[in-house]
């Protein structure tokens, strides 16, 4: 089987090693060269999408935003969905519109092709641990010839319909992320105003009924002042708005929601574009006047 991924960042690096221990040299694409280099040392290859298209019997993608996921997918000048074999599968793991992902799907039917959207969570961290949780949109019949490709990176894969409902999915997921991380964020903070020894609060609380993947992993990057990104603000902001988008058109009002984009929104328009979602904390201490 030939594999083509586009989108090396901090998820998709990790991403493509595992798929090379499975099914051997990958090819590899994006738009920073230095996000290849130790792809390139083990031994994948490097190839444009167009390339891929027309050797690949399985493309995936894994993009920050809908605006580059469309150029390159769907674009008559770049887009290389067109030029994909029949009978071949199209991955994609960016998180974006349900609307796109029902155009993508739409268009690669009419060239016999079979997409899927499935949009990832877990972080930099599953995506390390090849633990990521996988939300599927689309055919059972991608589904099905993609199944052993995703499993290669994930601890769970479902199917949750038609095209668009992994992208809804993984919105939902969004909206319950965005929320425990500002939780866990100001559980920590509380805890330091009131004199309590922080870290140890959260050693315990984390194994009783507060437990989440927030408090597991995003604390301790908290207490060291790590605030680089498993996942960039600026596309956290992106989903949030996304969200907020379907919510729209449903006439569905999400307050937690809403307060968690406008949070995020601050964090991104000060300095937290490239950070990661934990740095949150740096807005709360900015509201409260506590110093970094």
């Amino acid at each position: 089987m030939k594999i083509g991924f586009i989108g090396t960042g901090v998820m998709g690096n990790p991403m493509v090693q595992h798929l090379f221990k499975k099914f051997g040299p990958i090819q590899v694409f994006t738009r920073t060269e230095s996000k290849l280099a130790n792809l390139l040392n083990l031994g994948c290859t490097k190839a444009s999408p167009l390339e891929m298209a027309k050797s690949c019997d399985v493309i995936i993608t894994m993009l920050g935003v809908p605006k580059d996921l469309e150029e390159v997918v769907l674009s008559d000048q770049t887009g290389f969905l067109g030029h994909m074999k029949p009978g071949s599968v199209f991955i994609d793991h960016t998180t974006s519109s349900p609307d796109l992902a029902e155009k993508i799907f739409e268009k690669a039917s009419s060239h016999q092709v079979l997409a899927l959207d499935a949009p990832v969570s877990g972080g930099d961290v599953g995506a390390k641990e090849g633990k990521l949780v996988i939300m599927v949109g689309g055919s059972e019949e991608g589904f099905e010839k993609a199944k052993d490709v995703l499993e290669t990176y994930a601890k769970e894969v479902r199917m949750f319909g038609k095209a668009g409902m992994g992208q809804h999915a993984k919105l939902a997921n969004q909206i319950s992320v965005a929320s425990t991380v500002i939780g866990t964020c100001e559980t920590i903070l509380y805890a330091e105003r009131v004199g309590l020894d922080a870290p140890a609060v959260v050693d315990l609380i984390k194994k009783g009924a507060a437990g989440s993947f927030s408090l597991e992993k995003y604390s301790p990057r908290i207490f060291n002042g790590d605030f680089e990104p498993g996942f960039f603000v600026e596309h956290f902001v992106k989903d949030l708005g996304l969200v907020l988008r379907e919510c729209e058109k449903r006439n569905l009002i999400l307050p937690g929601t809403q307060n968690a984009k406008m949070m995020y929104d601050m964090y991104n328009a000060n300095g937290g574009a490239k950070k990661g979602v934990q740095g949150i904390i740096q807005v709360l201490k900015m509201i409260n006047g506590i110093e970094k």
